[in-house]
């Protein structure tokens, strides 16, 4: 049975890319941001959100300062973007999927086996 705080996550999770799609499409195409500017601008926007849903909503962790999580979370953010570069990667050039493929099937495996244990057990402390 999954636990409650990871149906919650992979909401928060679902959240925030719809946040961060968002409004890169707003920044390129409403306001012609340059598009690279538009994705850190997007990314960032997604990475707040995930984190403001983890803290308060998925794994209800607000007893700690907002500024040791958030730095913890900048880390495995990190870890993440690496991870996840390197599988889409892989999973193109080595197993030959096309690219969007290669990104959906690593952010799931990435999503469940990296970020939700470190989002749990480290950024937020959530014990068991």
């Amino acid at each position: 049975m999954l636990s409650h705080s990871f149906t919650k996550s992979q909401i928060a999770a679902f959240i925030a890319t719809a946040v961060d799609f968002t409004c890169l499409i707003l920044l390129v195409e409403g306001l012609a941001v340059w598009y690279v500017t538009a994705t850190a601008l997007a990314a960032l926007a997604g990475a707040i959100t995930n984190f403001l849903l983890g803290r308060h909503w998925s794994f209800l962790a607000t007893d700690e300062h907002w500024k040791h999580q958030a730095l913890r979370y900048v880390w495995v953010a990190v870890g993440s973007l690496l991870l996840n570069t390197y599988c889409v990667y892989l999973f193109t050039e080595i197993l030959e999927f096309q690219y969007l493929i290669s990104k959906c099937v690593a952010a799931v495996i990435i999503g469940i086996a990296f970020n939700y244990p470190l989002h749990k057990y480290y950024v937020f402390k959530i014990a068991g």
